[in-house]
């Protein structure tokens, strides 16, 4: 009997699904589900909502491809893992049914609740307990729903994030892990436990929080009913969870203070392992319980997030591109452009309100343009440039938290595919860029079968990644890159105000 781990990445584009050989640590094969990006409804500026249902109908058709490519059998499956989008809210009834729409990660509407709170709660007690302003997190999401849809509101029996939601479909299992809490604002640091506080303030009972479960656990069975939908065995135990960047530096092998993840998808993160509780006094970078963070051993993730990363690519091919061009044929065109652009900067900021900006939304600027001069190519560099350098802007902020990011662990796929794109974080940054075969998915089965104790630690579990690339940065074009970085920063503060 072959043995096999099963990873779940529930995103906002897609569900993605590994298959895990325990033996060799491979991925034997791996698969995603919808073929074009997964719908985000946006009924006013700044809403961003998506059915959970939708995420399970997803996962079903993506399970059955995962398994029909690996030839396994249900019942080869140890273990389950789940990564997820965070941030998001799920709001089920005492029956489990699902009561509205998801508010996801980058929807803005709760700016107002959280900034509030933070003020009225004071700056100090938000810092030194939850590291953070409840800015917009699921805490804040959830007041808008107390505020605004009142009747609904009082329907909630449990609130959840994304992977909890998905892990109660698989088991009927109705957790959340102290990770998951921490990224919804509801974890308190200094006394260890669920921050009552924010929730006297919202007015939220602390019935709405499901049972905490240790991220690496037996968190649930999948249910007969369930291994029937999805031609697996019954009774497969869900042994990991985590949000899908914290679980990004999971797949990496990041667990330990000073290592740093990347990623560069839809938005794109920089995510590093702090061993001490501190925070960014202006909240503009985020910090959260790791995978491995316990009341013992202190193990943090300082998160940079930027909203606007791969969605603008997307965009720019969508809308200034011609028809069916290629994302590696844009890449083509931006190397043909000088660094710098030849004085176009983008402020890649369309995708709602940017933490790193202290929350504000200013949208996406493509400033000096001259239609004498540029052409698709500058434009194509510009906007991989003002993605990068989002990345530098929010890197110093974790610099003057005290990190050092001399080395980027990242996995090779998404922006990280693009020499234009890795060469000029290298470049900016003077950090030199580890490529690694890996993904979410393949990550959270690894997790589940650390959870499993299938593998003894973190280092067993991921001895057989592979390393694919080394980008050093090119010392003889620092002038060149900072010299447009400054030019893209100035902008950047004119439309701040600075």
């Amino acid at each position: 009997m072959k043995r096999y781990l099963l990873g779940y990445d529930i995103g906002s584009s897609s569900v993605k699904a590994s298959l895990v050989s325990v033996e060799s640590g491979k991925s034997v094969a791996s698969a995603f589900y919808p073929d074009s990006e997964a719908p985000i409804k946006a009924v006013n500026p700044g809403w961003a909502e998506q059915e959970p249902e939708d995420w399970w109908s997803y996962l079903k058709n993506v399970t059955v491809r995962v398994m029909q490519l690996s030839g396994a059998g249900g019942d080869d499956i140890e273990a389950i893992g789940i990564s997820y989008q965070m941030h998001g809210l799920v709001c089920i009834d005492k029956n489990g049914k699902v009561l509205r729409p998801s508010i996801i990660w980058c929807d803005s509407r709760a700016v107002p609740y959280g900034e509030k709170a933070f003020r009225e709660i004071g700056n100090g007690t938000c810092l030194t307990h939850l590291l953070n302003s409840p800015g917009n997190f699921t805490a804040s999401k959830l007041a808008w729903v107390k505020e605004n849809e009142p009747a609904l509101f009082n329907k909630i029996d449990k609130i959840m994030l994304p992977g909890d939601y998905i892990v109660y479909r698989l088991t009927g299992e109705k957790c959340t892990t102290i990770s998951g809490l921490s990224e919804g604002m509801f974890w308190n640091f200094k006394n260890n436990k669920v921050a009552d506080f924010l929730l006297d303030y919202f007015g939220f009972s602390t019935s709405l929080i499901p049972e905490i479960k240790p991220t690496f656990s037996d968190q649930g069975h999948v249910t007969a009913s369930v291994a029937a939908e999805l031609g697996i065995a019954e009774g497969i135990p869900v042994t990991y969870r985590a949000g899908d960047q914290p679980n990004n530096a999971l797949s990496l092998n990041v667990f330990e203070p000073g290592e740093i993840a990347a990623t560069a998808g839809t938005s794109g993160v920089v995510y590093g392992v702090n061993g001490h509780i501190n925070f960014d006094p202006q909240s503009r970078v985020n910090t959260f319980a790791h995978v491995n963070h316990t009341g013992y051993e202190t193990r943090l993730g300082v998160l940079l997030c930027i909203n606007g990363t791969g969605i603008l690519n997307a965009w720019t091919r969508r809308n200034q591109m011609s028809d069916n061009i290629s994302y590696s044929e844009m890449n083509a065109l931006a190397d043909q452009a000088p660094i710098g652009s030849a004085g176009i900067s983008v402020l890649p900021f369309g995708n709602g309100a940017e933490r790193v900006l202290g929350n504000k939304e200013i949208g996406c600027v493509f400033n000096g343009v001259n239609f004498n001069i540029h052409n698709r190519s500058h434009l194509a560099r510009a906007v991989q440039e003002g993605i990068v350098f989002s990345f530098k802007y929010g890197i110093d902020i974790i610099a003057q938290m005290g990190m050092d990011i001399s080395k980027i662990h990242a996995g090779n796929a998404n922006m990280f595919l693009n020499p234009v794109f890795r060469d000029t974080l290298a470049g900016i940054t003077g950090a030199t860029i580890e490529l690694y075969d890996t993904d979410g998915s393949a990550g959270a089965a690894k997790g589940a079968g650390m959870g499993a104790g299938i593998y003894k630690d973190h280092n067993e579990a991921f001895a057989s990644l592979e390393k694919l690339r080394v980008i050093e940065p090119d010392l003889k074009l620092t002038d060149q890159y900072n010299e447009a970085y400054q030019r893209w920063k100035s902008i950047l503060n004119l439309y701040m105000g600075a």
